[in-house]
């Protein structure tokens, strides 16, 4: 496999992420330095170390969750975005959702986006292809695109306001549903 099979595979890997890092930058939650360095840290992060966890566990337990990968997926994506849709509809100035890029949302969201790429971590460990440099490709593809979607959310949420919560849940639970139809139809 050379190295723009690599850059490719980690490029559709991290839309996911980078998904996510728009919607949370334009929803208000990526407003200093900290949060954008959390959000892009945690998804490369999480999208280096799946494909290496799936390349280790092994043919038998990835199988396993290869068929409710898709359903954890969009059970954590619709919970979080649907704390987020609360959130804008609310007028309290105290937030319902915590802030994605803290604490247990981080994680949830973090393996949320990264379940896919212990898929790949599998497939590579078939092929026979040695997991850390395609893993070190992934985690960094993925934090830098999701480095661009946060600057690029901050400019829309700057143009829409708070309601842009809303939009960003809806938008965490269309990424959801997006992950959990295409493997439904591609197991049909």
């Amino acid at each position: 496999m050379g190295v723009f099979d690599i850059v490719f595979i980690a490029i559709g890997l991290a839309m996911d992420a980078a998904a996510v890092s728009l919607a949370a930058a334009a929803s208000g939650f990526a407003g200093n330095g900290r949060a954008v360095f959390r959000l892009a840290f945690h998804f490369g992060l999480f999208q280096f170390l799946m494909p290496v966890l799936g390349w280790g566990l092994g043919v038998g337990f990835v199988s396993y969750v290869r068929a409710v990968d898709h359903w954890i997926a969009f059970g954590l994506l619709a919970f979080v975005g649907g704390r987020m849709i609360m959130a804008g509809f609310s007028d309290d100035t105290e937030a319902i959702v915590k802030d994605p890029s803290r604490g247990m949302t981080m994680v949830i969201l973090s393996i949320a986006t990264s379940i896919d790429a212990l898929a790949v971590g599998l497939s590579l460990a078939m092929m026979d292809i040695n997991i850390w440099y395609p893993a070190v490709i992934i985690g960094m593809i993925t934090a830098g695109l999701s480095l661009l979607a946060i600057a690029a959310g901050k400019r829309l949420g700057a143009l829409v306001g708070k309601r842009m919560e809303i939009l960003g849940g809806v938008v965490l639970i269309c990424i959801g549903l997006r992950i959990l139809v295409s493997e439904l139809l591609a197991g049909a």
